[in-house]
């Protein structure tokens, strides 16, 4: 079966990505939206630009497009998405990376059923402690790009993430409440390397910048695809 990933560039949408090559799907192309206001309550946000390196690194087409991220005009764009996927790339289903918002998840699937596409969401109700261990010893290079939560400490930005910090955050989340996962919107992930990728992100130049208290953001300035070592 022909498909596509909606793809933010994050661990979610990446781990799908990996799930629907090993399951033997053909993946045709990625579908990104970038929102214009940061309250999406569908779409990643943070250096949603990066995606199209990503795009490269993975040698897929991306289906690109802006959309307001008003909550009812981005579902719009959404169907639009996916329409232009199945004329252009021929995709018979969509596979997301929906791990617990119920909204999210059955949004994508009112929206694909209407266009007559299937939808795969393997991340759905994972354990998310398992999950976050999973990633790193699969290979997922993933960097913290974003946070928004008491108890996650700003040392884990720009940072690829080992099984070590992995550990350590799902004691943190414990501790404190959040969602090892950052499934609640805690932080915002990048993945800069993962199996599929052809070539890995390197970082060139970043700052963190505070927000408020508890919420802080990785300000990617330079980035550039590079051969693997």
């Amino acid at each position: 079966m022909k498909v596509a990933v909606l793809y933010s560039g994050g661990k979610d949408s990446n781990y799908a990505l990996h799930w629907a090559f090993t399951k033997g799907f053909e993946v045709t192309c990625l579908i990104t939206l970038k929102a214009r206001h940061e309250d999406s309550w569908m779409f990643h946000v943070p250096n949603i630009e990066i995606t199209k390196l990503q795009a490269k690194a993975l040698n897929l087409p991306q289906i690109f497009l802006e959309t307001s991220g008003k909550r009812d005009e981005e579902l719009i764009d959404m169907k639009r998405a996916f329409i232009e996927a199945r004329e252009n790339y021929g995709i018979e289903g969509v596979v997301t990376g929906a791990l617990l918002s119920d909204y999210q998840r059955m949004n994508i699937n009112i929206v694909a059923h209407e266009v007559h596409l299937r939808t795969y969401s393997p991340l759905w109700r994972k354990d998310q402690e398992r999950y976050m261990l999973e990633l790193v010893d699969y290979g997922f290079k993933i960097v913290i790009t974003s946070i928004d939560t008491y108890g996650l400490s700003p040392k884990y930005l720009g940072k690829v993430l080992t099984r070590s910090d992995v550990l350590e955050i799902i004691d943190l989340a414990r501790k404190y409440g959040f969602n090892p996962a950052f499934e609640g919107g805690e932080a915002e992930t990048l993945v800069v390397d993962a199996p599929l990728f052809r070539k890995e992100l390197n970082i060139k130049c970043s700052r963190v910048v505070k927000v408020h208290e508890y919420s802080w953001r990785l300000v990617i300035e330079d980035v550039e695809l590079r051969d693997k070592c």
